[in-house]
């Protein structure tokens, strides 16, 4: 009887979906299990084969659970504000309301029909009312904590998408969204502080279980580096110029420093300055420039001396002159840095070209040819002379210049404050009200949620500014403090708030009066495994847990870090082995799979077509193979005999299956869990029966993978509970071990025959009957024996001459 996966899909989805058989109970007295899953942003191309693997880790790791005892969370919801929506209503005239709408029906009715076991009465939704306006209540706790403020500042803005973008979305110096090239713009921007937490971002994760690759992006992202603050004097002023550096052991070798062209010091000293106009100059063209084109490594030096404004080296007294250089940002420690060209390529390049001094303070290199970068012996550095160890160079110095009074140890971040804001419609309102009289004042509690209004124009002004404020209803208002006359923020937060706390709202998704409850917050939280793209550990990672981390310093949330665990999925690539894009043409539907060979052979196939953490490209004949391995768990019941317990033939096999399936699944192996399932098939195939005892074990190991056909025959063989809730497997460690093993016999360490002895065998025991292989006994004949070795489990060497 051939499997009708179609009928048999939707049979047992309606029938979870009826029984409530996954959803999760809020303070139950079983132990917790909250699963987590990055939610997809819901576009009009539907669910790709990517998402399905990114949940079905997750997926079967929670059904597993279930099956252990575990009270399980596993939610699913909707980042649904954003560009792509909001761009895709421009072109389309839908207003952005309907189509992602449309697209989370689409998107519901596609998980669905996977069979994924979500608990679809807590979906959140972040562009609902509901939602947002807890959204909002956290950016007004951010505002009345002082960490989200509004400053004048260059940023990266996409012309094309006409929103101002954050250095996290806008990498490489393109667009996140549209690609395009990005330039640099001065505008008024919202900030959240984010800097203000990069330590104990840092120390968090000290405290949890995130791949090696995934703190070490984040690490490097915050980028925390130990040096010191060093005041360089301005000749015949009173200012100095503060800068940071790592290496203050080489400050003798400083011969030059170089200013951000946009420094306001430029601009107050514009007279002194006798080649102003160069400076102007210079900076029209850097107006031109992205950031990433600014910094970048390889690229011409170009930069403007300044004539008549010189700097005074602190810790010599020598008059060292100023450039100004495109490679210098304002946004970026101090926006002055000293320049040491004998030991940085940069800085040496510099120098070349514009003929400055290059002074050796580290003895090792040649000068002539490049910077020496290495350690070394200190030399022209008066009191540093004759230091060879790096850390005590830099002890002494800092020591030299806290004495003086010229500088003192620091710290700085790479990381910069998160730019907050979107000139876009599509986002959540920022509930922040302009008062002449008052400044800046926050929308009352009690008036959120700041609603969205309903617009038929969503085209933002060709300056970038948001098409809210076109909107006269919603921009003039009266302000909550002095009941004056008022103008209401017209820009929207980006698509990153939503996500940065949801995994808090699946815990309470309709409470209307608090975030969440507390003490179903203190039931669920933390997140006990979060599973994700790779490509979201410095962005949403970052900006989610810098959230919670502040929603806990203010007794909102009864955790310091969200994710208790993170791990990450490897991509799907084309069955040409690149990345999939509708212009290559290998992009693989997960629908058209469905519609061919069922949702199980679907689940099935994207965990056994490689290591879960790895990439690997899309296989037709493996599909097919996945196909054949259900065909084959559906036909076990024309070989079915009764039983009610394991055969001696398969005693063995099922305990070991057991122990590897259920080991390879918390270790994200599902592939050789699979694999494992295989060869147990064949096995039993191989005897010719499966008793049902057996078949029960089976069914329920296969079950997280492929749980419609394992439910089907388990209801036409058993007709008892769902397999959803019948308890996981056990395994006797004793019968996992095997009776009899393979070992090799070598003769001076070449390898001659294999044995079988008993897996427990003695070592003399072993040797005997290696001795009395018939080839081995001829081999040796005659010879004399100088050495015999048994290494437990694997050979046995005889040496001979």
């Amino acid at each position: 009887m051939n499997y009708d996966f179609r009928n048999a899909e939707l049979k047992w989805q309606k029938k979870w979906e009826d029984s409530g058989v996954f959803e999760a109970q809020d303070n139950s007295d079983k132990k917790k299990f909250y699963a987590l899953v990055e939610f997809p942003y819901p576009s009009g191309a539907g669910m790709h084969v990517g998402h399905i693997k990114a949940y079905s880790g997750l997926e079967v790791i929670s059904r597993k659970r279930r099956m252990e005892g575990y009270n399980v969370l596993f939610p699913i919801g909707f980042d649904a504000y954003g560009l792509p929506t909001e761009n895709y209503a421009i072109k389309t005239g839908i207003h952005p309301r309907q189509v992602t709408d449309t697209n989370i029906a689409k998107f519901t009715a596609q998980l669905k029909r996977v069979g994924f076991s979500f608990d679809w009465n807590r979906v959140v939704d972040t562009t609902e009312e509901g939602y947002y306006k807890w959204t909002q209540w956290i950016f007004l706790k951010m505002f009345e904590n002082g960490l989200a403020f509004r400053d004048k500042t260059l940023v990266n803005y996409c012309p094309s998408c006409k929103v101002v973008l954050s250095n996290e979305d806008s990498q490489g110096g393109k667009c996140d969204i549209c690609h395009s090239d990005i330039v640099q713009k001065s505008k008024d921007v919202w900030y959240l502080r984010i800097t203000e937490y990069a330590d104990k971002l840092l120390d968090g994760l000290k405290e949890v279980d995130y791949l090696p690759n995934v703190k070490l992006q984040q690490e490097n992202w915050i980028g925390k580096s130990t040096g010191a603050f060093v005041n360089f004097t301005v000749k015949d002023t009173e200012e100095t110029l503060r800068i940071y550096t790592t290496r203050p052991d080489t400050l003798f070798g400083v011969t030059f420093m170089v200013m951000a062209p946009e420094h306001p010091m430029l601009d107050k000293y514009k007279d002194m300055i006798k080649n102003f106009g160069d400076v102007e100059n210079y900076r029209t063209e850097c107006a031109k420039k992205t950031e990433f084109e600014r910094t970048q490594l390889v690229k011409d030096k170009t930069g403007v001396k300044l004539d008549g404004f010189v700097a005074i080296n602190p810790v010599n007294g020598k008059e060292i002159p100023i450039f100004i250089s495109d490679y210098v940002m304002m946004g970026y420690g101090t926006g002055a840095i000293m320049a040491v060209p004998a030991h940085d390529q940069r800085d040496y390049d510099f120098a070349k070209k514009f003929g400055v001094d290059i002074i050796e303070v580290i003895k090792g290199g040649d000068m002539e040819v490049e910077a020496y970068t290495g350690d070394g012996e200190m030399v022209n550095s008066d009191y540093l002379n004759g230091y060879k160890d790096k850390k005590s160079s830099i002890a002494r110095v800092l020591e030299e210049l806290e004495k003086k009074g010229i500088g003192e140890r620091g710290v700085q971040y790479k990381m910069k404050d998160w730019a907050f804001n979107r000139q876009r419609y599509w986002g959540e309102p920022i509930p922040i009200v302009h008062c002449e009289k008052c400044g800046m004042v926050a929308v009352p509690y009690s008036e959120l949620p700041l609603r969205l209004p309903k617009v038929e124009n969503f085209e933002p002004g060709q300056d970038g500014e948001s098409p809210l404020a076109k909107i006269d209803s919603f921009v003039n208002c009266t302000c909550p403090k002095c009941g004056g006359a008022a103008r209401r923020e017209t820009d929207t937060m980006p698509q990153w708030a939503g996500s940065s706390w949801y995994f808090l709202r699946y815990i309470d998704p309709h409470n209307d009066n608090e975030l969440a409850n507390m003490d179903k917050l203190k039931y669920w939280m933390p997140v006990d495994w979060y599973n994700g793209g790779m490509e979201h550990v410095t962005r949403h990672l970052i900006y989610s847990r810098f959230w919670h981390k502040f929603l806990y310093d203010i007794g909102a949330v009864p955790c310091a870090e969200p994710y208790a665990k993170r791990t990450a999925q490897g991509l799907i690539l084309g069955p040409d082995g690149v990345k999939m894009s509708k212009s290559r043409g290998n992009v693989i539907d997960p629908n058209e799979v469905v519609d061919v060979y069922g949702a199980d052979v679907l689940r099935t196939y994207v965990l056994f077509m490689g290591d879960y953490e790895q990439a690997a490209p899309w296989s037709e004949s493996s599909v097919k193979g996945c196909k054949r391995f259900v065909d084959r768990i559906w036909n076990l019941q024309e070989i079915l005999t009764e039983g009610d317990e394991y055969t001696a033939e398969l005693s063995s096999s099922f305990h070991k299956t057991v122990k590897k399936v259920s080991e390879d699944i918390e270790a994200l192996k599902y592939n050789t869990a699979i694999a494992a399932l295989m060869t147990l098939l064949n096995g039993i195939y191989n005897k010719g029966s499966i008793n049902k005892a057996e078949l029960k074990t089976l069914l329920l190991l296969v079950n997280p993978f492929a749980p419609h056909v394992t439910e089907e025959l388990n209801s036409i063989v058993f007709g008892d509970s769902m397999l959803a809730e019948t308890q996981w497997p056990s395994y006797d460690e004793a019968k996992c071990v095997d009776d009899e093993i393979e070992i090799v016999v070598q003769i001076n360490g070449k390898v001659k025959v294999k044995i079988n002895v008993a897996a427990d065998i003695e070592a003399a025991d072993a040797i005997a009957m290696a001795k009395a292989d018939e080839k081995i006994a001829s081999e040796i004949a005659g010879k004399t024996v100088v050495k015999e070795l048994y290494v437990k489990g694997r050979l046995v060497n005889i040496v001979v001459r």
